[in-house]
């Protein structure tokens, strides 16, 4: 059984059993392509969460069932959701209030890592499009287009018109898994890479979004070849290996997280990465006694290098001197919260060395709501985060809800606070924009929660660290 076909089993119960239950009392309607998006009072739910932190506060609900992934538009003010039915874009021009504004019907699971993209032409918007990466796949124009297993194909949808967004084009198949396919940049977003499996991961040329194709890392052997990545090598838990997500700092290098752990590549030539460094030695333990140290116990998920523009090579780990990796270690299998996937903070001496770990936190480390969240048999897993430039990560945590940590001293992650209710699997924040509407990298202290059961919930997280945490 894949990983997708065992996530997609558990899934499966918590939609069937939670999903209905919680919104059995949601009366509110969707906003269609036709209807008034003004109608605030349409837009908000009256259930609140099951429990929150005293700095944090519930503003508003928007409708979305079994919500899966989201991205924010770098140029407009538009958040996109991918759940298990469709793309939604919602109106965030009131970032407190997320107006839903455009549908897409688009039977694909799961599309774990919703990313956006743009391009410009002689400094205009030109583009704007999501990535969608299928998994299994029953596409609404054609029910029986099933893809099993790691699925094989990516879809361009353009929501360049946010109430009327379409498929434009996808890539079909592709050599790798594309469980989660990612732009090197939001902006000129011209190459991809998938997650990868059994060994190679691929590239997507999007220069053509009308013709996007497979990069072939070996034109001289018939078929599409696919990349090599040390993430995808084998591990106690993957035989055949896999890979999970990259993520791009503004420096041109690329992190790959995947079951052998962590690799970092110089990315500035798109179609011919090399590779830096790994953290294979302490992430892809081969025996059982290196296992139980639990920094990759599963699959490393995804990664976050903040400040890189403030390297410091071979200096004390401080997000001041852009040498701290945060890491999701996930355990999805795991019932046991004491164990079930952590939070990780690595130390980057130089990228011709390998990283090493600084501190982890598993969900039963961070105290809160114990009453709501029980030790055993849930799914409880660390899984998506966002990094706030004050030092405070926003995790989803599944059945624990979102939860906030400090990571300003690496070596030490202590909670922040925490809101909890139904299956959150990603938190963002909101980012700063500019007059005409363009994301700042800083963000504002409004966080975005996707949520399986709850939909998209909105926060306000109060009492944030004054400052830049990677400034001195």
């Amino acid at each position: 059984m894949t990983r997708s076909a065992r996530r997609l089993g558990r899934l499966a119960g918590i939609c069937t059993a939670a999903v209905a239950v919680t919104l059995a009392g949601l009366s509110t309607p969707a906003v269609g392509h036709g209807e008034n998006p003004d109608q605030e009072s349409t837009q908000l739910a009256a259930q609140v969460p099951v429990a929150t932190s005293n700095n944090v506060e519930l503003v508003g609900k928007a409708p979305n069932s079994q919500g899966i992934s989201g991205d924010f538009s770098r140029s407009t003010e538009h958040f996109y959701v991918s759940s298990l039915d469709g793309i939604s874009v919602y109106d965030t021009s009131n970032p407190r209030l997320p107006l839903l504004v455009g549908e897409l019907p688009l039977s694909n699971f799961e599309n774990e890592a919703m990313n956006y993209g743009e391009r410009r032409k002689d400094g205009k918007l030109t583009d704007q499009f999501v990535l969608v990466g299928v998994d299994l796949q029953a596409a609404g124009t054609d029910p029986q287009h099933v893809n099993p297993g790691d699925g094989q194909q990516v879809i361009i949808v353009d929501v360049s018109d946010p109430a009327n967004p379409f498929q434009r084009s996808e890539v079909d198949p592709v050599s790798s898994s594309t469980h989660t396919v990612s732009c090197l940049r939001q902006v000129q977003c011209r190459f991809a890479y998938s997650a990868g499996n059994r060994g190679t991961f691929s590239i997507i040329d999007l220069r053509n979004l009308d013709k996007p194709v497979e990069v072939d890392s070996n034109p001289n052997k018939d078929g599409v070849q696919g990349f090599k990545s040390p993430a995808l090598e084998p591990s106690l838990r993957f035989r055949n290996g896999a890979g999970h997500k990259w993520n791009f700092d503004r420096r041109g290098h690329g992190f790959h997280t995947g079951a052998a752990g962590t690799a970092v590549f110089d990315v500035t030539n798109p179609t011919n990465p090399k590779l830096l460094n790994t953290t294979t030695a302490v992430a892809n333990p081969q025996t059982p006694e290196q296992k139980a140290r639990g920094y990759n116990d599963f699959i490393h998920h995804n990664s976050w290098h903040p400040h890189e523009g403030q390297f410091k090579a071979n200096s004390a780990p401080r997000l001041s001197n852009g040498n701290v990796l945060l890491i999701t270690e996930e355990d999805y299998l795991e019932t046991d919260c004491s164990k079930a996937g952590s939070f990780q903070t690595w130390k980057i001496d130089s990228f011709g060395k390998p990283i090493r770990p600084l501190d982890k936190v598993e969900l039963t480390d961070l105290g809160g709501p114990t009453e709501v969240v029980k030790p055993r048999d849930v799914f409880c897993s660390a899984h998506w985060f966002d990094y706030h430039q004050s030092g405070i990560v926003a995790i989803g945590y599944y059945g624990g809800g979102t939860r906030l940590l400090d990571v300003r001293d690496p070596r030490n992650i202590k909670s922040f606070g925490y809101a909890v209710g139904g299956q959150t699997w990603d938190s963002y924040w909101a980012p700063q924009r500019r007059r005409n509407g363009v994301a700042e990298f800083d963000r504002t202290n409004l966080l975005y929660s996707v949520d399986l059961v709850d939909g998209l919930t909105v926060y306000k997280v109060n009492n944030l660290p004054k400052g830049n945490a990677g400034l001195r």
